[in-house]
Formats: structure tokens, C-alpha cells, sequence
């Protein structure tokens, strides 16, 4: 019986992961990228879960044990119709229809939870109900508990890697949901073939019950103690991908390896713990020795990391200022993950068999006892996910973040030392610290990110941090005391002071086609060139949206210390405006229209990308174009071109600079008349503001320009919102726009392959 359920377990865990990952995308667009949306549809799921378990804790021990297998296969199945259905529901109604209709955090929050609570109710009632099933003797009942939510996190573990890095790559979302749903199914069908021989075997001898005399703790004791446990794991998981984005770069793959090597070896942890928990008399020190150990390797490795990467060979290869997102970068990334994640996880997984040895007292509550500690975990997860995103990285950033961890671990040490007594807790005593050094060691915020991003003696950082994520600009300080570095946002370069001449030309080619560009949307801040030639026309009102909040607060820092630059202008002049925001959400939920739309050039392969890359979104921008509208997007890819193409009935593709224009109405193109405006001298001196370097404008635009009319023949777009296929790069390589000028002279080549070249 336990091989063939370990097998069903296993199994909808690879499931249920495959669908997070996709359900999660889903309502990503419904509720918005930003980091407070993202908590309200973790927090939404983790309380779909949280249902389940109350529920499975009331009813798994008043069923028999082939009743509470008949429940389970149940739960499965009922898992699996949901992620075939799921696409229609989160999807095409929700995310599509709904999205800008609902804006209030509650109500968002509500319709996520609506749109979740069925599956995620089945996939929090599922343990506990096999816990009853499989109960068929007092003596093995941790262990065999143990062994099974090992082998379901481990399943989980492989369903994040293969799914993040192979499955949805590969099939998309409504193929990886389809996959999900066969697993479910046949965990199901493999769940049921026991049924008649459960249902056959004698009642398993009940021993008497044991009343909670508190020798190892009572149930609510331990549910408290759970709950800290899981929000310290998950508060660790957030730092995980906080630290290893900046390491490695946030990518679509980034998540699911810090995920599935997390659950991997938390799964591990608990095989070997529910194997040592027979012989084991008092849990109580096992549990708070691997809990503390674990949080002490997590913070070794920590600032293990943060010490060697300015070192050799570090150094040489994950250098801040090159792109890591492929190559010997790319695999030393998921090494580093492997070696930060991997051991703490192991050691924290363990906790999990030693408390169902101290909570498990007999086989008449085995499901009530299973469910409420579920719960607890899961309500800690949900804390430690909800309050670390939101309030402790708003508050206290990564660094002090860690050091509060560390403090939670010195308390709940002391906690064990008070009720436990000093003697013979060396072990303990060492660990506690061992944790206050930790706190005492952990440097400040800026000591932290300094280092990672290689500021040097003499340089000046202007950097910020909070919940939406990092900015950082190195002040490399020219000569003439203008500002001049690179200027990261999540832990790479997204441009320079001075800008880069193609975030300029992005910015000021919209106004200079049009005749009249009153009304200008621009998507993504940047390093401020995007927005700041966007305003090249005196007569043009610049509204500019930024997802991660610190980069304005960065500018704003640069713009104090030089009073004259285009950051200064730009927060001081009412032409500007710029906000903290979701751009694919404000153009959802306003009816505003605008003159000009642009998007601030965005790596195809960074996280997220694809949202502002799919034929969807780019059909939200055509509804929100006025009349004569025009919309600039660049164009990183060839797959990008032709979804721009498939869906504006006008479009052109601007060569050498692969800058894409699109609108619902004829486009005024002339290279000639275009060169000119961009010789105009006002213009030229507003540009010479933001790059005095760079002049040659006419030579970015002197290929031959591609144009789609609607009499074009179109092909269906190879990027939407349920496959973005460039976001997963590793699983479908990314041809650049350059094969649409292999035909023209390498020397205007050469102007596009030089500044893509310095962004990447």
C-alpha cells in the first residue's frame, strides 16, 4: 500500500507545482506584476490551502481509512478538472475580462481567492485524509506521515525544476496544465486500485486514547511552534530569490530553481527524519536543534556568498556589470543556488517528522492532529511570504530582514532552553549563539548592496530598496562632475547616466513622427533616457510608469546631487510625471487616451518580460491610442516583430536601431523629414542633455524599414500572454531583429549591435 501511495503523492506534487507556477501567471495579469498584487495571489492560494486543511482536520478521522483513500483519490481528481478548466475560469474571464474592472485590494484578493479556493481547498484537505488512510498502527504513524509529505515535497521539488526549466518552456501554460491534470488523474486511478483490499482488511486495533498530558507539549504548543517554523523557511525562501536575482539576474527560470532545490532538499529532510522518529523517545530536542542549525547554515552561506563574489573566481564571471543570463554565468547562477538553498532546507525539512512524533498520540485523531499542524505551517507560510514581501524588505530591507530571522531564532531557543532546563543542552546553547553573533554580524542595507554591485573607493552610490525591489546607480563620476555609471534595477544594467543612445531614440522618435504629440505614455522608467527625450517636444505632457519604485527613488538622489541634469529637470518640471505603478494595469483599468505609447527597452529573457512583449497587451495599447496615435517599442527579437506586426494594422520596423512604430492609423514616416527633426536645434540640445556624446541620429534609422499595411498577409503571433515563448529562452533560442538587416551595410549595422551589445 505505501509503495503505491508514495507513488500517487509524489505524483500530485510534481502536479500541484506545475499548477502554481501557471496559475499564479495567470492572475499575475489579473491582479498586476507588482509586488502587492503578487502577495494578495500567494495569499489567496496559501488560504485555499489553509480551508482544506481545517476541513480535512474535521472530517478525515469520522471516515474509515478506504473512505478516507476514496476522499483523497476524490481531491485528486477533482485537483486535475480544475487545472483542465482552469485557463477558461483564471484566464479568459479573470484575467482578460476583469482585469482594470477591480481595483481595491480586497476585492482582488477576494477573486483570487474565488478563482483558486476549490483546487487549492482539494490540495489542503489531500494529507490529511491519507494520513487517516494510511493509520493503521500508533507506532509508525509519524513515520509513515513523514515519509509521504516527504515524497509529495519532493515530487513538488521536481515539478518546479522540470516545469520552470523544461515543461513550460516547451508545451506553455495550458500544455503544462494539461500535464498537471493527467497526474492528477492517475494518482487518482492508482489511489483507487487499493481501495477493495483497504476496504477488506480488518479495523486497525485502536489504542486507547492518550490523554494530551503535555510530556512533549500540547497541540496548540506545537501548532505555535510550526507556525514560526514555516515562516521562518518561507521568509528564507524570499531572501533566496532576493539575493540569487541580484547574483544571477531575475529570469523566468531564476523562482522555479530556488523553489525546487528548496523543496528537493526540505523533501529529503523529511525522508531522513521520518526514518530516524521510531527510535526516537523525545522529539522536542531534534526539532529545535535542526530548526536553529538550519537558519544558521541558511546565514552562513548568506554572507558567504556576499563575501566571495567580489573575489576571484567569482569575480571574473558574475561580474554586476556583464550579463549572466547565459553560458558558464547562467550555470554557476544554479550552482551558487544549489549550495545556498540546498543545505539549510535539508535541515529545516527535518522538523517536520519530529513533530508529528510529538503531536501523534493515537489513531483516533491522526487526521484532526495532521490537518491543524498543516494549518499552522501553512498560516506561517503565509506570513512569513506576506509580511517579508511587504513589510520587512519595505521597513528593513534584505539585510535587516535577516538579522530580525535571526533574532526569531535566538527567542525560539531561549524559549526551548526555559522549558527544557540548561542541563545537557550544550548543542542548543551554542546554537543560540551562534544566532545573536548572526544578528550582530549581519552589515547594514548599504554595506550589503554595495558590495554586490562593485562600488569601489571614490565612487558614489545612489541606491534604494524596498519591496517592489533594488535600484542602484555606481557614480563613476566623470571629470566634469556630471553623473556617469551604470544603473541596475534587480541586479542588472538597465542602462547609464548618460543614457544610451537607443533608450533616447525610444523616447524621442514617437513625438518627432507625430504632429501633435500632446499626450505621452511611457512604460518603464529606466535610467531616465526613455522618459527624458520622450519630453523632447515643448509641447508634450509626459506621464512615465515605473514597476519597481526604487529606481525613481534612485533619480531622485541623482538629481539632487546634480542639480542641472535631465534627472533634476524631469522630477522638478510638471511636463514630467513620474509614478510608482503597474503600466499594463493602468492602461487596463483607464479609459485615458494617448498620443504616443512606448515601452522602455526591456530584456526579452528578463522575468515577467513577456506581459509587455504579447500579442494581448499590445492589443490593450491600440485601445488606448487616440486618433493618429502612434506606439515605439523596441524590438529584441524576431518573434517580437512579427507579434507586433500581427496585431497593428500599420507597423514599421526601423532599421538598424530595431525600434518597432505601430498604430490604427497610416504612419508618417520620412527618413528625411525624421533626420531633420532630429537636426532641429532644439531638439539636438535637448538630446546632448542626456548623451553630449552621441549626435548621429540619422544613422540608427538608415536601413531600409520594414512596413506592414492591412493589406500585409499576417501570421498568427508567436508571443501571447499563455506562452511567452522569449521569456523562456533556454527552451526557444532568441533570434534578434538583426536578421532583417543582414542585407544592409555593416556600418549601419554596426551602431544597433554596439548599444544592444553594452545594455546586454
Amino acid at each position: 500500500m505505501m509503495s503505491r501511495l508514495a507513488v500517487a503523492f509524489f505524483a500530485t506534487g510534481f502536479a500541484a507545482l506545475l499548477c502554481q507556477i501557471v496559475w499564479q501567471r495567470m492572475l499575475g495579469i489579473f491582479a498586476g506584476s507588482d509586488t502587492v498584487s503578487a502577495a494578495l495571489v500567494v495569499g489567496a492560494f496559501l488560504a485555499g490551502l489553509g480551508l482544506g486543511s481545517i476541513i480535512g482536520a474535521k472530517i478525515a478521522d469520522r471516515l474509515s481509512p478506504a473512505r478516507a483513500l476514496a476522499g483523497f483519490a476524490l481531491a485528486e481528481a477533482g485537483v486535475g478538472i480544475f487545472a483542465l478548466l482552469s485557463k477558461a475560469f483564471l484566464y479568459d474571464w479573470l484575467a482578460t475580462d476583469m482585469a482594470g474592472v477591480v481595483d481595491a485590494a480586497p476585492a482582488i484578493f477576494a477573486l483570487c481567492f474565488a478563482g483558486l479556493v476549490l483546487p487549492t481547498t482539494l490540495m489542503g484537505a489531500s494529507l490529511p485524509l491519507l494520513a487517516r488512510a494510511v493509520a493503521t498502527h500508533s507506532d509508525s504513524i509519524a513515520e509513515r506521515i513523514g515519509t509521504l509529505y516527504g515524497l509529495n515535497t519532493l515530487g513538488a521539488g521536481l515539478g518546479a525544476l522540470l516545469g520552470g526549466w523544461i515543461l513550460v518552456g516547451h508545451l506553455g501554460f495550458v500544455g503544462a496544465l494539461w500535464l498537471a491534470a493527467g497526474l492528477e488523474f492517475f494518482a487518482a486511478a492508482l489511489s483507487l486500485t487499493l481501495l477493495r483490499g483497504l476496504a477488506a482488511a480488518p479495523a486497525p486495533a485502536q489504542a486507547a486514547a492518550t490523554p494530551d498530558d503535555g510530556r512533549y507539549g500540547g497541540l496548540p504548543l506545537w501548532c505555535v511552534l510550526v507556525f514560526l517554523s514555516g515562516y521562518v523557511i518561507v521568509a528564507l525562501e524570499i531572501v533566496w530569490v532576493r539575493l540569487m536575482g541580484q547574483v544571477g539576474q531575475y529570469h523566468a527560470y531564476l523562482f522555479p530553481t530556488v523553489l525546487g532545490i528548496f523543496l528537493l532538499a526540505d523533501g529529503a529532510g523529511m525522508a531522513l527524519a521520518a526514518r530516524m522518529v521510531r527510535r526516537m523517545q523525545d522529539p522536542r530536542p531534534a526539532f529545535f536543534i535542526t530548526q536553529s542549525a538550519g537558519f544558521v547554515l541558511a546565514a552562513v552561506l548568506l554572507l558567504g556568498l556576499w563575501l566571495a563574489l567580489p573575489h576571484w573566481p567569482l569575480a571574473e564571471v558574475m561580474s554586476v556589470d556583464h550579463n549572466r543570463m547565459r553560458g558558464d554565468p547562467l550555470l554557476v547562477t544554479m550552482l551558487l543556488t544549489a549550495i545556498v538553498v540546498g543545505p539549510p532546507s535539508f535541515v529545516i525539512g527535518m522538523t517536520f517528522p519530529f513533530v508529528q512524533r510529538a503531536v501523534q498520540r493515537d489513531l483516533a485523531s491522526v487526521g484532526a492532529r495532521v490537518g491543524w499542524v498543516q494549518l499552522a505551517n501553512i498560516a506561517g507560510n503565509a506570513a512569513g511570504s506576506i509580511l517579508t514581501g511587504l513589510v520587512t524588505f519595505h521597513l528593513l530591507g534584505t539585510a535587516g530582514t535577516l538579522t530580525l530571522l535571526a533574532g526569531m531564532s535566538v527567542l525560539l531557543l531561549v524559549f526551548w532552553l526555559w522549558r527544557g532546563g540548561l542541563a545537557g543542552r550544550r548543542v542548543e546553547l551554542g546554537l543560540a549563539v551562534a544566532c545573536a553573533a548572526i544578528a550582530l554580524a549581519v552589515p547594514g542595507n548599504a554595506a550589503f548592496w554595495t558590495r554586490l554591485h562593485a562600488e569601489r573607493t571614490a565612487q558614489v552610490a545612489a541606491w534604494a530598496e524596498d519591496r517592489s525591489g533594488i535600484a542602484y546607480f555606481r557614480d563613476e563620476r566623470a571629470d566634469d562632475g556630471r553623473a556617469e555609471g551604470p544603473f541596475f534595477i534587480q541586479g542588472f544594467s538597465q542602462g547609464r547616466i548618460p543614457f544610451l543612445p537607443i533608450h533616447q531614440f525610444l523616447g524621442a522618435v514617437g513625438p518627432l513622427m507625430h504632429p501633435n504629440p500632446r499626450e505621452v505614455l511611457v512604460i518603464g522608467v529606466g535610467s531616465g533616457g526613455t522618459p527624458w527625450a520622450a519630453g523632447v517636444r515643448p509641447e508634450s505632457q509626459v506621464r512615465a510608469i515605473e514597476l519597481v519604485g526604487p529606481v525613481l527613488t534612485a533619480l531622485e538622489e541623482v538629481g539632487r546631487r546634480h542639480p542641472g541634469s535631465p534627472m533634476a529637470q524631469m522630477f522638478a518640471d510638471p511636463r514630467w510625471r513620474l509614478e510608482y505603478g503597474d503600466g499594463r494595469r493602468t492602461l487596463a483599468k483607464e479609459d485615458r487616451r494617448y498620443d504616443i505609447i512606448e515601452a522602455d527597452a526591456i530584456l526579452p529573457e528578463s522575468s515577467h518580460s513577456g506581459l509587455l512583449y504579447s500579442a494581448e497587451f499590445l492589443q490593450q495599447v491600440r485601445e488606448r491610442l487616440a486618433p493618429r496615435g502612434l506606439y515605439v517599442q523596441w524590438a529584441p527579437s524576431q518573434r517580437a516583430a512579427e507579434t507586433f506586426a500581427s496585431v497593428f494594422p500599420h507597423a514599421m520596423l526601423l532599421m538598424p536601431v530595431a525600434v518597432l512604430v505601430g498604430s490604427n492609423d497610416p504612419i508618417p514616416f520620412d527618413a528625411q523629414r525624421l533626420a531633420n527633426a532630429f537636426a532641429d536645434p532644439v531638439t539636438a540640445a535637448h538630446l546632448r542633455r542626456g548623451n553630449p556624446a552621441f549626435a548621429d541620429w540619422p544613422v540608427l534609422f538608415a536601413g531600409d524599414a520594414l512596413a506592414w499595411t492591412p493589406a500585409t498577409p499576417r501570421a498568427a503571433p508567436p508571443l501571447t500572454d499563455v506562452f511567452p515563448r522569449d521569456e523562456f529562452y533556454v527552451n526557444n533560442p532568441v533570434t534578434t531583429t538583426d536578421v532583417y538587416a543582414r542585407q544592409a551595410p555593416r556600418s549601419l549595422r554596426e551602431p544597433l549591435l554596439r548599444h544592444v551589445s553594452e545594455r546586454r
